[in-house]
């Protein structure tokens, strides 16, 4: 449909539109509404929805709390889930000051800044997701337990693998709210499954993706089920991992080449730019004290190297042909925030492609088994993470001043939380388990 604000309009009272929920994210990425009624929209889109941004860790302080919410009209999406009549739509906001000035805290807007900034270089970046969760049971009273809901593993089908519909649901419903899925799959660990989706550029892969995670829970609900996105839910068992897979394109056409062919100067600076900034960024894409806990083990890289069809190191290029030709970021995690990690992402990879930085010969070892010692590493836990970020001039450059003075203090504050427990299993409950 089209996205004018007339044509959102016409199509809020057409479709019996009764619940409008103004969505955006705080700087860890998770997400937060306020709810309208139709009869507010029009002032939502010309002066917006006031909200008291005091409230949100890391957003403004009591003294001056005050942000509006301005929908963006290209996200209007009804939720299936809710009912046919009387219909519930979504639309992710723009975050402004009472003066109209962009928030410097607004994810969507540093991620589109980032956009901009490659595009002035002449490229475009397009970004898909392969992200990782569990399945629990709930108890009686349907609070999440640590119980897996199947024992099935890679690959398998029903009767061992019991989220076939679960999954179903979950595609359907995506397919419903505009977002393509392209495959989804039982994973290794029991009651772990995979959804994979189809490119898009880098802002609306990030609403994505925040949208995949509020469906899967909801389904997950309505299924009698808790998904999680932990790092490392359960000792001993695979971690859940997100992959970012990025394309470049100029002019059109992808710059990254077919398996057969060398890559381009410019995909390779990108990718090499990337990996010269990567523990520096590492706090961003793997943000909790649990992500630690998963890096290293199972398929889960540590080294910080690349390779064409190599799991092991953090980047790979897989096999792929056409405008699927990618890079495929292996080390992040389900609870970051995507508009800050995407944009990082994007960032470190211009910064290579400006200084024309040589990519480093592929590493063709088994990463998981083979020494790697060779290799930069990435760091080894949250508090090394932070330090790592608070010193990285690259990072302060190019995140606000206040997403990056606050998300260090809060992230500082939760290393120290982590301590108080006597494992890390018991922290990763307590800290995480039932809002991740």
């Amino acid at each position: 449909m089209s996205t004018s604000i007339q044509d959102v309009l016409a199509f809020i009272e057409d479709n019996d539109v009764k619940f409008i929920r103004l969505a955006f994210c705080d700087i860890f990425g998770q997400q937060k509404n306020i709810s309208i009624m139709p009869g507010e929209l029009t002032r939502a889109f010309a002066e917006g929805i006031c909200f008291d941004a005091s409230a949100l860790a890391g957003f403004m302080n009591v003294e001056q709390s005050d942000l509006l919410l301005f929908p963006d009209p290209s996200t209007l999406s009804v939720l299936p889930w809710r009912p046919s009549t009387g219909r519930v739509v979504r639309f992710f906001c723009d975050i402004r000051y009472p003066d109209g000035t962009p928030f410097e805290g607004d994810g969507r807007h540093v991620l589109r800044q980032a956009a901009a900034a490659a595009q002035k270089q002449g490229l475009n970046c397009m970004v898909g997701t392969e992200c990782e969760f569990y399945l629990f049971e709930v108890d009686e009273k349907g609070m999440p337990t640590r119980i897996p809901h199947d024992h099935a593993s890679y690959f398998d089908v029903a009767p061992l693998d019991r989220a076939e519909n679960v999954r179903r649901q979950i595609c359907l419903t995506l397919e419903e709210m505009g977002i393509q899925p392209e495959t989804s799959h039982h994973e290794q660990g029991p009651g772990q499954n995979e959804i994979d989706f189809k490119y898009s550029d880098a802002v609306h892969a990030a609403d994505n993706m925040i949208t995949f995670k509020w469906v899967v829970k909801t389904m997950a609900g309505t299924n009698g089920l808790y998904a999680s996105f932990l790092p490392k839910p359960l000792p001993g068992q695979p971690g859940s991992g997100l992959h970012i897979n990025l394309s470049l394109f100029r002019d059109g056409q992808n710059i990254f080449r077919d398996p057969q062919e060398a890559h381009s100067q410019t995909a390779e600076s990108f990718i090499a730019g990337i990996l010269q900034r990567t523990r520096e960024m590492a706090l961003f894409f793997n943000p909790l004290a649990n992500s630690y806990e998963r890096l290293g083990e199972f398929e889960a890289p540590r080294y910080i190297t690349w390779s064409h069809q190599n799991r092991s190191p953090l980047i790979r290029i897989p096999l792929a042909y056409g405008q699927h030709r990618r890079m495929e970021y292996r080390a992040s995690d389900g609870c970051l925030n995507p508009y800050l990690a995407f944009a990082l992402l994007i960032y470190a990879g211009l910064e290579g492609v400006a200084h024309k930085t040589p990519l480093p010969p592929a590493c063709n070892l088994n990463l998981f088994t083979e020494d790697g010692s060779d290799y930069q590493a990435l760091p080894d836990s949250l508090r090394e993470a932070v330090d790592a970020a608070k010193s990285s001039k690259f990072v302060r450059e190019n995140l606000p001043a206040r997403i990056f003075e606050r998300f260090i203090a809060a992230k500082e504050d939760e290393c120290e939380e982590y301590l108080k427990y006597r494992d890390p299993y018991s922290a990763a409950y307590k800290l995480y388990f039932e809002r991740w």
